[in-house]
């Protein structure tokens, strides 16, 4: 649960950084700014259960995965299929650590 509300803070705070136009707008400025602010006090609270490179891989793979959606949809970002066999090998990565390796902790 707090992994997954890092992530989307991570998402919102990535999203808003464009959005800010190279922090010369304030109010998405300011999303960046709390949104990675609530995103890594999520992940520093998941470290107290998680080892560090589980918990990483997977904020960072989930976090890469939605981002690419959000500008999809958001600001119409197109990527190609090399990008979305990456993609999806990310996941596949993030699926493996949480559903086989003894190193996750569910």
């Amino acid at each position: 649960m707090t992994l997954g509300l890092a992530i989307v803070a991570e998402v919102i705070g990535t999203t808003a950084l464009k959005a800010s136009e190279s922090f010369t707008r304030l109010v998405p400025s300011l999303v960046v700014v709390v949104g990675y602010g609530v995103a890594f006090y999520c992940l520093s609270l998941v470290l107290k259960t998680v080892p560090v490179g589980v918990a990483y891989a997977v904020w960072s793979g989930l976090g890469i995965a939605l981002i690419t959606l959000v500008a999809f949809v958001v600001y119409g970002q197109r990527i190609d299929l090399a990008g979305l066999l990456g993609m999806g090998l990310i996941i596949a990565g993030v699926v493996v650590l949480n559903v086989f390796s003894k190193s996750s902790v569910h």
